[in-house]
């Protein structure tokens, strides 16, 4: 047991006293939430990597939510914890989807001593929480989702992180964000890492960081626009300013929702000098064909909804010599861009992308819970390097399609009961990258225990 962990579970005990105090338990909430998992894909043109045409895994999940509520007093003390529980359904060592030369798991599950997926992994997560008025502490596991730091659910499980966080809503419409990550479980793993980026997050010889601190501002300045600003800092490879607004403007019979988003990203320390905390990205000339993070994204998602349909389109350029650099240590994660699709996110250095959208509510038409969705990506003006800073290729592209279609039961027994297909294809000419198409079948339902 970590100390942290350690530290909660003594929390727990002394709060475990207080059980009876008014709040704590009245206001505690319980939930299951059931999920089936199926994913294959396939990598074409993959080169000659043995079992790295295909992969295929299908799973159930089991993750258990407790909220408790606050005992009485100025302060007022809670806990929440998080179970995650993945059982394997089916896979197999050609389908695992972890090559020889990696630690991390594969598609879905950990990797077993053999080569193959897990029977099964699970883990435990302890939150401490404090209140006094409006402004809420919170240590140990986190599961937040802010323009620096987000997590991500795209398979059995979700990732979690871990560390503190305080949020403070004292002011009328200004909710106020500051905090600390230590580590962060990935989606297909037990265990706690450290932190990283890529370029730098090899599992084996990359560089890693046990420090981010963020924090930022969400103004309301009337119903219809929020404007935000946050900071984030991995020690030792990165610092990063964001500014966003999001605007609802009602315009003839439907609603223009305008996503407007800039990240300032320079490096931090040890990124801006040692090659083994280097980003990846257009380094042309360098020795290891990777440099310092430097890079501004901009980019603006605009949504016209009316009567069931939703018709979209964005824009976004990534200037300068790096990728755009988030939380990645290597086993899947999740970037606060409008282009963080099914497969690719489309922020390369140099890169331009503009997307078309469309969605329907089936509701109109006297189907409510089904809906469809497809998104169009394409980005060009991409340089690529090889590892001795070789030029490899200039003005190359990438472009996916994704299609989404769900379902959720409205009433009846099996009420709440959703089923969702995600199919991606994506296409690129860049050098040494594969192009692939994936589907995802899921099937979810929540019951609440308290």
């Amino acid at each position: 047991m970590n100390k942290s962990t350690l530290a909660i579970a003594v929390a727990v005990g002394l709060l475990a006293q207080q059980a009876n105090a008014a709040g704590f338990i009245e206001d505690s909430k319980a939930t299951l939430k059931l999920r089936n998992f199926y994913i294959n894909n396939d990598n074409r043109d993959s080169g000659t990597a043995k079992n790295a045409n295909y992969q295929e895994e299908w799973g159930q999940g089991f993750q258990l939510d407790f909220t408790s509520g606050f005992t009485q007093g100025t302060v007022g003390f809670g806990v929440d914890a998080i179970g995650l529980l993945g059982v394997r359904l089916d896979s197999g060592k050609g389908r695992h989807g972890n090559p020889a030369s990696s630690n991390y798991g594969g598609t879905v599950f950990p990797t077993d001593s053999d080569g193959r997926a897990v029977s099964d992994f699970s883990s435990l997560g302890l939150t401490a929480k404090a209140k006094i008025s409006q402004t809420e502490l919170r240590y140990g596991t986190l599961m937040p989702k802010l323009p620096v730091v987000s997590y991500n659910d795209g398979r059995l499980l979700p990732q979690t992180f871990e560390g503190g966080q305080i949020t403070s809503n004292e002011f009328k419409d200004l909710t106020l964000i500051g905090g600390q990550i230590e580590h962060a479980k990935g989606r297909n793993s037990s265990n706690n890492e450290e932190l990283s980026i890529a370029g730098a997050n090899n599992a084996r010889t990359g560089e890693f960081s046990n420090k981010f601190l963020y924090g930022g501002a969400d103004y309301k300045l009337n119903k219809d626009l929020l404007l935000q600003y946050y900071y984030g800092n991995l020690k030792d490879f990165y610092k990063q300013h964001f500014l966003g607004l999001t605007h609802n403007w009602a315009i003839g019979p439907g609603v223009l929702k305008s996503d407007l988003r800039y990240f300032h990203s320079t490096d931090d320390g040890k990124n801006g000098s040692d090659p083994a905390y280097y980003s990846s990205g257009d380094y042309r000339g360098q020795v290891s064909g990777k440099g310092k993070v430097d890079n501004n994204l901009l980019s603006g998602l605009f949504l016209y909804s009316v009567e069931g349909h939703t018709f979209g389109a964005g824009y976004q350029v990534s200037n300068g010599s790096s990728d755009f650099p988030w939380l990645n240590q290597g086993d899947g994660s999740s970037a606060y861009i409008i282009t963080d699709m099914q497969i690719s996110k489309f922020a390369r250095a140099g890169e331009r992308t503009w997307q078309a959208r469309y969605s329907y509510d089936f509701a109109k038409l006297g189907a409510p819970g089904l809906t469809a969705g497809l998104v169009y990506l394409r980005g060009d003006n991409i340089d690529t390097v090889g590892s001795a800073g070789q030029v490899t290729g200039t003005g190359r592209s990438e472009w996916e399609r994704d299609i989404t279609l769900a379902y959720v039961v409205q009433d009846g027994p099996l009420k709440n009961l959703g089923v969702m297909w995600k199919n991606a294809m994506w296409r690129n000419d860049i050098p040494s990258t594969r192009d692939q198409d994936e589907n995802r079948l899921i099937v979810s339902y929540s019951i609440p225990l308290l």
